[in-house]
């Protein structure tokens, strides 16, 4: 099931008022929408755990999703976080090997860059962070950017464009 937003939104205030049919629907809709994000993200092995991991926090949190605001975003934080302790347990688990060139898979190598975006992207104010997390990582166009941030696709541009020349500054730095 693919539900636009106003949907999804409609769908999570019934559930906090606990209509058990809205609920289940919107997590059918979650579910698809997190298959499809982690999809591009981690392996094909891993994707069902993080899947349900998200759900379950989705379940936890639901009460503190305001509807009157977009669900798609506030699920998309939900899914980015979980993404980020799944490549935290793997850099750990990683680091208890020796992590040189020439013992380090692809896999591990992807782990290590992750985390090293994520501690960048610290720099940046989220906007500028959310923006070139949508278009230049996963692969969003400006317009679909512009709806899942619920900015102006103007807005999004500049963010991007701010946002890797800040990162660029910083990487010079360093």
């Amino acid at each position: 099931m693919l539900a636009d937003e106003a949907s999804l939104s409609r769908l999570a205030a019934l559930a906090q008022r606990g209509d058990r049919q809205a609920y289940a629907a919107m997590l059918t809709a979650c579910r698809s929408w997190l298959l499809r994000y982690y999809r591009r993200k981690v392996a094909p092995e891993v994707i069902e755990d993080l899947v349900q991991e998200t759900l379950l926090s989705v379940h936890r949190k639901l009460a503190s999703y305001d509807p009157g605001r977009p669900l798609m975003p506030w699920l998309a934080a939900i899914a980015r976080y979980r993404f980020i302790d799944h490549l935290r347990c793997a850099y750990r688990s990683a680091g208890e090997a020796e992590l040189d060139d020439d013992t380090t898979d692809g896999h591990d190598q992807a782990v290590i860059a992750r985390l090293s975006l994520d501690r960048l992207f610290e720099a940046l104010p989220d906007a500028q962070q959310r923006a070139i997390e949508l278009v230049k990582i996963e692969g969003l166009s400006i317009s679909e950017a512009s709806v899942s941030t619920g900015q102006s696709e103007s807005l999004v541009k500049v963010n991007i464009h701010r946002g890797l020349r800040r990162l660029a500054a910083l990487i010079e730095r360093l």
